[in-house]
């Protein structure tokens, strides 16, 4: 059996229906949305394509088709997963004629991408988008972020700046960087370009949660990355609460999916 089997079978919570988990990081999976009746993570829903209705306060805070929903688990179990090899593959590969499909929390293990904006395609290790030709990182690059070593070639587990071209870090650790970070702060640790950066981390898989930042927060992430000082007390300022909501979403998306040059 497998460790995904396992971990569902060994817990007395709620299981998704379509990935075979129970619980699990709401940064991997979402929120967990259940009826009492069936539970299933939000971004299971979201990469089987199956559409989640936002309620208005004081209902419950998401709804989707149960219809829909049964269908799609019924579909699924007819698919095996291409790395783990347990049915109830819910997410197939975007590319068209590749009938790869995986579950959610087998993606990083299996090197599969989940897009988190537009149309949030999904792609397996073969068909992923890799990054446009760079050089390889010179011996001994570490990643700008943890500082320990990347490695000799780029991977899956390794990404580098688009604009700059040279700064190097963990897919792990920019990832981190991303959900700490949101749309309004996130940009190349070293370069600090934003634009070309988000779109292109958000091609190869990055999730970049879409969430107000405070303007206190904002001023201290400033200083650390020793911008100047803004001439105002942060905390006399308007707009500083500070919105925990999580939303799949760019600011700037992508364009169809893989919209970068093959590497390696």
């Amino acid at each position: 059996m497998s460790d995904r089997k396992r971990k569902a079978s060994s817990s007395e919570e709620p299981v998704c229906v379509l990935c075979g988990r129970a619980g699990g990081d709401p940064d991997i999976f979402g929120r967990t949305i259940g009826d009492g009746s069936v539970c299933t993570h939000e971004f299971c829903l979201t990469f089987a394509h199956i559409a989640l209705e936002e309620r208005p306060p004081g209902e419950e805070s998401v709804a989707f088709d149960h219809a829909v929903l049964t269908h799609r688990v019924k579909q699924a179990n007819q698919k095996q997963c291409c790395v783990c090899g347990e049915r109830g593959a819910a997410i197939t590969c975007a590319e068209s004629g590749c009938e790869r499909s995986f579950h959610l929390p087998c993606a990083a293990d299996g090197e599969c991408i989940t897009q988190y904006f537009g149309e949030h395609r999904s792609f397996c290790w073969e068909h992923r988008p890799r990054q446009a030709a760079v050089a390889a990182p010179a011996e001994d690059t570490s990643c700008v972020i943890c500082q320990e070593t990347v490695g000799d070639c780029p991977s899956y587990h390794t990404l580098v700046c688009p604009a700059c071209t040279h700064t190097w870090f963990h897919r792990a650790c920019i990832q981190q960087h991303a959900l700490n970070a949101g749309t309004v702060c996130f940009r190349c640790p070293a370069c600090r370009d934003s634009t070309v950066f988000c779109t292109e981390m958000s091609t190869m898989g990055i999730q970049i949660p879409a969430r107000l930042v405070s303007f206190c927060q904002t001023v201290q992430m400033r200083r650390r990355e020793r911008w100047a000082c803004l001439p105002t007390d942060c905390c006399s300022r308007p707009g500083t609460r500070l919105s925990h909501q999580h939303v799949p979403q760019l600011h700037g998306e992508a364009k169809n999916g893989g919209g970068v040059d093959e590497m390696g």
